[in-house]
């Protein structure tokens, strides 16, 4: 499991596009799963999953997201999982911390 915390400025639904977008057309196998949405008053939060095929570690792994917002003040965490094949220890994480990076290089591009 890797994770990537991130405090940002800006428009909740432009920088949430930017993200799905990024992270859909940066690899050929990543789907998108499902998300949530919820509001109140001007506090916003959207969880998403995505999937996409590790070559490495010939499985999928997981991209979860959650993008918190309070007017233009926002909190994305990310968390991936999956890609080890092993029972009781994780020894392959490429595909996690690869599937983060591409993340990380969507961010830096805001």
């Amino acid at each position: 499991m890797a994770k990537l915390e991130r405090a940002l400025q800006g428009d909740f639904e432009s920088i949430l596009k930017r993200l799905d977008d990024g992270i859909l057309s940066g690899s050929m196998s990543a789907s998108f799963e499902d998300g949530s949405d919820w509001q109140t008053g001007n506090v916003r939060v959207a969880v998403r999953v995505y999937e996409r095929y590790s070559l490495i570690g010939s499985n999928r792994v997981s991209l979860s997201l959650t993008l918190a917002a309070r007017g233009d003040d926002l909190f994305l965490t990310a968390i991936t999982s999956g890609g080890s094949q092993a029972v009781f220890f994780k020894i392959n994480t490429f595909g996690e911390s690869g599937f983060l990076r591409k993340l990380e290089l969507i961010l830096d591009s805001l």
